[in-house]
């Protein structure tokens, strides 16, 4: 004969009492994980669409959503975006990374050796991401880069370093660009030869060399110099690349790159 429940034991606090609680975490996310790069804002309708509720639900979780500045709602156009909260939430996601923790120490010692701006990117899913920045400290001119910035896919040295390494799938963009430039597609192909991909902006002057970082056979992140043309050469041979090229490749052995995995040279 079945055993009937005490009052207060909590045996059926479970599935019947989560179970809401359960729904309106996933609707929120699914809410907050609509808008990406390609579509930072939509209209109620869009928002109404993608929970597949009524339009009093969708306004009543966007409405909480806002109030943990979560969402944005502009009454000019009426349209909602990501609120401010998100890029708290987004930066202290990044800083729990394993592979800054794993890295600090690395560009620590490469800003010692090289006394230049080292940068670590990682691929968000559409591009690269800075996650940690540590400055030059001793030259005239002293770069910063912010940490959170979001890089051009074919335009920075780092991004082009993921196009290399990452998996077509997850590139869906790349074929399309490659056709559009022989120059892209001469600099993959250097940059799979040489572990490395420089990048040499004439507007502001600034140059970058980046590497790749591998988690197995995968890679899971760049590391990069970032200084002025006058102090960093575009020389892939040059002793600063090399030294660059180095680290990333220690830090890579440190994070566990198998036997044969590509690791640029």
């Amino acid at each position: 004969m079945p055993t009937k429940a005490q009052p207060g034991t909590g045996e059926q606090d479970g599935p019947d009492r989560t179970a809401p609680t359960i729904q309106t975490v996933q609707r929120a996310a699914l809410i907050l994980g609509s808008f990406t790069v390609g579509k930072p804002h939509m209209s109620l309708n869009e928002i109404t669409a993608r929970l597949g509720a009524s339009k009093a639900t969708a306004h009543r979780y966007t409405k909480a959503l806002r109030a943990a500045n979560l969402l944005r709602y502009d009454e000019r156009t009426s349209l909602y975006s990501l609120g401010p909260q998100v890029l708290t939430l987004a930066t202290a996601a990044r800083a729990g990374l394993p592979i800054v923790a794993a890295a600090e120490p690395y560009m620590e010692e490469l800003v010692r050796r090289i006394d230049e701006t080292i940068v670590l990117s990682v691929w968000d899913g559409e591009s690269a991401t800075v996650v940690r920045s540590v400055d030059n400290t001793d030259h005239m001119v002293r770069i910063s880069v912010r940490v959170g910035s979001r890089l051009n896919l074919t335009a920075s040295a780092q991004g082009r370093v993921f196009l290399a390494f990452l998996p077509p799938e997850q590139v869906p963009t790349l074929p399309r660009a490659v056709r559009k430039s022989a120059e892209l597609t001469e600099e993959l192909e250097a940059i799979r030869q040489y572990g490395l991909s420089v990048n040499s902006p004439t507007v502001n002057g600034v140059r970058t060399v980046a590497a790749p970082i591998f988690e197995g056979d995968k890679i899971s992140g760049t590391l990069a110099i970032v200084g002025t043309t006058a102090t960093v050469s575009d020389d892939v041979e040059s002793t600063m690349a090399q030294a660059l090229l180095e680290t990333a490749r220690a830090l890579s052995q440190r994070l566990g790159t198998s036997e044969g995995a590509p690791n640029g040279g």
